[in-house]
Formats: C-alpha cells, sequence, structure tokens
C-alpha cells in the first residue's frame, strides 16, 4: 500500500510539473509575443515609409518565433513549394500576405494563424491607415501652400505688372498727340524704355523663381570672372556713376559658376540696394579670402547701403519669396522675389548669400563663393562671357 501511495503521489507530482512547465514555456513565449507586437507596432507606426519598415519587421518576426526566413508584402501573394502563405485581412478587405519558408513546423505554423496573424492584421490596417492620413495632411498641406503661393502671384501681377504696363500705355498715348515738343516725346519715350525694362526684370525673376521652386534651375559651371560678372550685372541696370562706387582686387581669381545665375543675382541685390539707398551711392566691393590649408578659400562680395537698415527679426525674412520687407525709399516696396531668387541661385553654385545689418546704419549684402581647389587649365584662363552663358541657359 506504501509503495502505491508513492507511485500514485509521484505520478501526480510529475504530471502537475509538466503543467506547470508547459504552462511555464506558454507564458513565456506570449511574452516574447507580446514584446514582438509592441516592437512591430514601433516599426509599423512610427515610420514614415512602410515599405522600408516591412522588411525589418519581418526579420523580427523571425528571429523572435525562430523561423529560418519570413516576408510581409502589401499584397496577395499565394504560397508554394518553397513558403506557406497568410493572407492578412481587415474584414473583406485584403491588406497583404506573410510569408514564411515551407520547412516551418506545425506547432509554429498554429502559433503564427492563432496568436501573431491577428496582431499583425490590426499593426498592418492602422499603419496602412496612418499613411493614407499622412498623404493626405502632406497633400493639403501641399495645396494650402500653393493656394498661397498662387495668391502672392496674383498680387504680384496684379500691382507690379499692372503699373508698368499702365505707364507704359499712358506714355505711348500721350507720344501720338499733337503739339508735343521734341524735348517732352525724348521723356515719354525714356519712360517706355524704363518700365519696360522693369517689366522684364518683372517677368524674368517670375520665371527664375518657377524654375528654382521646380529644381530645374541647374547651374552650368564654367571658369567665371567675377569682375566681369559684377560690370555686366551694372551694365544691366543702366547704373549711373555716381550710384555705385565698385572696389574690386586685383587678381581675383576665377571662380566655378554660372555666370548667367550670378548676374542674376547681383543684379537683384544691387536693384534691391540701390533702391534702399535713399540716394547716398552704393559700396561694391570684391575680394579673395584663402586659409593656410585652403580648405575654405573664397571670393567675397560685398554690396553694402546707407539706407535705414534691416530690423533683426528680418534679417531672414527678407529671402523669402513674396516678402516684403517695407523699408523701401519712395514707397516702392518691389515684387518681394529679388532676393529669394539671389540667394536660390548663389546657393545652387554652391555659395552662400546672406545679410547682416543693424537698423538705422544700412544694410551689408554678402555674398561667398568657393574657390575650386583645381586650378584652371591653360585653355581655361579666359572666363566664359555673361552674354553667352546667359545665351546657353535660354536655349539660343
Amino acid at each position: 500500500m506504501a509503495l502505491i501511495a508513492f507511485v500514485v503521489a509521484a505520478a501526480l507530482a510529475s504530471s502537475v510539473a509538466e503543467v506547470t512547465r508547459a504552462r511555464t514555456r506558454e507564458a513565456e513565449e506570449r511574452r516574447r509575443e507580446a514584446d514582438l507586437a509592441a516592437e512591430m507596432a514601433r516599426l509599423l507606426l512610427r515610420g514614415e515609409d512602410l515599405a522600408q519598415a516591412l522588411p525589418t519587421a519581418a526579420a523580427r518576426l523571425a528571429q523572435v518565433l525562430g523561423l529560418h526566413s519570413a516576408a510581409i508584402e502589401l499584397e496577395a501573394m499565394e504560397g508554394d513549394k518553397r513558403r506557406v502563405a497568410f493572407p492578412l485581412r481587415e474584414g473583406t478587405r485584403r491588406l497583404g500576405t506573410l510569408l514564411v519558408g515551407a520547412d516551418t513546423p506545425e506547432a509554429s505554423l498554429r502559433r503564427l494563424q492563432e496568436r501573431v496573424v491577428p496582431a499583425l492584421e490590426a499593426l498592418l490596417s492602422a499603419a496602412l491607415e496612418r499613411e493614407e492620413l499622412l498623404g493626405e495632411v502632406v497633400e493639403t498641406a501641399s495645396l494650402r501652400r500653393a493656394d498661397v503661393v498662387k495668391t502672392a502671384v496674383l498680387r504680384a501681377v496684379s500691382h507690379d505688372l499692372r503699373s508698368p504696363l499702365t505707364a507704359i500705355a499712358a506714355a505711348g498715348e500721350a507720344v501720338a498727340l499733337p503739339g508735343l515738343s521734341e524735348h517732352e516725346r525724348e521723356e515719354l519715350a525714356s519712360v517706355i524704355e524704363q518700365e519696360t525694362r522693369r517689366l522684364s526684370r518683372l517677368v524674368e525673376n517670375l520665371l527664375d523663381q518657377s524654375r528654382l521652386e521646380a529644381g530645374v534651375a541647374e547651374p552650368h559651371r564654367e571658369w567665371t570672372s567675377v569682375e566681369e560678372v559684377i560690370g555686366a550685372a551694372l551694365d544691366e541696370l543702366s547704373a549711373k556713376a555716381e550710384e555705385f562706387t565698385p572696389s574690386i582686387d586685383r587678381e581675383l581669381p576665377l571662380v566655378r559658376a554660372d555666370s548667367a545665375q550670378l548676374e542674376r543675382a547681383l543684379v537683384n541685390v544691387l536693384e534691391n540696394a540701390r533702391r534702399h539707398s535713399g540716394g547716398h551711392p552704393v559700396s561694391v566691393r570684391a575680394r579673395a579670402v584663402r586659409t593656410h590649408a585652403g580648405e575654405n578659400d573664397r571670393v567675397i562680395v560685398r554690396i553694402v547701403d546707407r539706407g535705414p537698415g534691416i530690423p533683426p527679426l528680418q534679417l531672414e525674412r527678407v529671402f523669402e519669396p513674396f516678402y516684403r520687407a517695407g523699408t523701401a525709399q519712395g514707397g516702392h516696396r518691389g515684387s518681394g522675389l529679388g532676393l529669394a531668387i539671389a540667394r536660390g541661385f548663389v546657393q545652387a553654385n554652391g555659395g552662400k548669400l546672406y545679410v547682416e545689418s543693424l537698423p538705422g546704419q544700412g544694410a551689408t549684402f554678402v555674398f561667398e563663393l568657393p574657390l575650386d581647389p583645381v586650378v584652371p587649365p591653360a585653355e581655361d584662363q579666359a572666363p566664359v562671357g555673361v552674354a553667352g552663358a546667359r545665351d546657353e541657359r535660354d536655349g539660343r
């Protein structure tokens, strides 16, 4: 009787111990599955691109569950001799497919079907919904930005284009009137010429800004003389001798840049400085800065006016498209495109454009153009002409 009692007690203890071990293993598996679900939630719901997060999530799933391979696809796929497919659904909607190796044990397949697939379906559904919502938010923001830009363009067109057109039309009608003296006709012709140039610059600015925003304003870099580019910019502005005072170092090195784009940038900044100078001459200085290591060699062009200056909070905003600081002399405020285009062209050529100013003490716009460490060969020492580069850029 004692022996029988001991055998029965041992059998019962062994059964209880086995049940306890089984429940412990199941609890450990469920804990690992819960950790896996939390980790996959971070991977699938935090990343911006779901397609890029899926391979990492599948690799982590295979590692935790001890599978030879696993893949998660966002399309309906069928199993074959090499893979077993688990369809992932949300109701009647097919979300994707979980693929595992055909050599996966039957117990692991049941575990996947019963416990892993439902959690993965919920996570994948939430991730796809999040991606759709994120796309709608981005699209809404883009539409709102496009609407703001469109409104700004319409305002610029309605005012800045109408003003020169009105002046040209009025001067053209006045020229046809009888009894005008030769001097009056010359004045009217001068008005037509000035307003035509103003209209042409505005149209060029609108086209340049559209190229920059579209990312198609790629520079055609050639060895370029900064001195010649400054001279071409002053010529385009029809600058009088008393309006600008150039000071350019001798033996200024050549830079690798698109001379036509640099000219447009300089024209816009020079015109802005002349407009705000209050009748005082604008200083234009250019010099080369070299370091011992040669890692930051550059040409610096400084355009200094003696106008009212720019408030500290507006030093960066003046480079935003269509932003107008409202400090121009004589009530002229411009289209708000010139400085944005200038910075875009300078940055496209690897340089920097920024402004230094104290209110009431004028403003200094600084161009920094990097010097190429490679010395141009003798046949390239002659810089590209600005007019030729401009014709090449326009496709002529």
